[in-house]
């Protein structure tokens, strides 16, 4: 029977819990899953029918490389989702092309390692901002600072970033996201799947404990999004590069502005959290979409 890889970090070579339950269903479907490192040079991926990115979450350390893979991958076999679309994605300066084209973005300052390191200035109109690098998984090196406060620990975080040669970005922190939570609409094979509720996550001044030293935890609840944050979510997903139908999920996480309108704050395409557990039947509809990428059926598929 075909098999397909779930490519994951050494930190978790059996993935998280919550991708787990996609596993009984390709099975269901005559796939046999693999969970690989993506770092394990002994892993054939040509001999899979597709490999399907899952926790690959310590690339952002390791971009190049990481592109590197997705690259060679995507010349042997199908890998979701398309490495052009990890590349575009994998740098958060996608931002500034979906705000050109009209998207409702979270504004954003970025910072390049040519910019002078002092040039910049906290968002106007806001109690609080937040500083991280364009390249990132998981919210590390982020951090939120007091805009009335002392700038010399956003602006010490700025140049250490950039004197690592890494573009930084500057946002202001949305306060209704204390109270609302951001909401994370996801999308399965382009279409709408489910969405949840994750709750505040930044304390001023403060980095985040991590798991495995590569993500903060976050408090996860199910949530029906609003009629206006569905009609950004499926906006956004229209603007992927090659369109909804190229990715085999996509997650649009959205934060309510002052207003209480619906901005984005991420698009997230290559490694995100799908939180499977949280809507009853997305697993199998995970599984479908990933037998129908590959080129199988899942109805006519032979169960086990």
């Amino acid at each position: 029977m075909p098999s397909v890889a779930l490519a994951t970090c050494r930190e978790f070579p059996s993935l998280d819990a919550d991708d787990r339950l996609v596993l009984p269903e390709l099975e269901r479907l005559g796939l046999t899953p693999v969970p690989a490192v993506w770092t394990d040079v002994d892993v054939d991926w040509a001999s899979f029918a597709a490999v399907v990115l899952r926790e690959t979450w310590d690339y952002s350390e390791r971009r190049d490389e990481f592109l590197a893979w997705t690259r060679r991958v995507a010349d042997v076999t199908l890998l979701l989702n398309p490495a052009a679309v990890v590349e575009w994605n994998t740098d958060k300066r996608y931002l500034r092309d979906l705000a050109d084209a009209g998207v409702p973005v979270v504004p954003t300052l970025f910072v390049a390692p040519s910019d002078d390191p002092d040039g910049w200035r906290p968002p106007e109109g806001y109690d609080d901002f937040v500083v991280k690098p364009a390249v990132s998984a998981g919210s590390r090196d982020t951090v939120r600072y007091s805009a009335s406060g002392p700038m010399d620990a956003p602006r010490s975080q700025v140049r250490r970033l950039l004197e690592a040669g890494r573009t930084v970005m500057v946002q202001p922190y949305l306060d209704a996201v204390d109270a609302a939570g951001e909401t994370a609409v996801l999308f399965i094979g382009g279409e709408y799947s489910h969405a949840i509720r994750k709750g505040p996550l930044l304390v001023r001044g403060v980095e985040g404990a991590r798991v495995e030293g590569l993500f903060v935890e976050e408090q996860i609840d199910p949530r029906e999004p609003s009629a206006d944050e569905l009609a950004v979510a499926r906006d956004v997903v229209a603007r992927i590069p090659g369109g909804a139908d190229a990715v085999l999920y996509a997650r649009v996480d959205l934060i309510p502005d002052p207003m209480g309108r619906p901005q984005l704050l991420e698009l997230e395409l290559t490694e995100p959290s799908l939180f499977l557990a949280h809507s009853a039947g997305a697993p199998t509809r995970l599984a479908s979409a990933i037998a129908r990428h590959a080129g199988i059926d899942p109805d006519a598929a032979p169960r086990r």
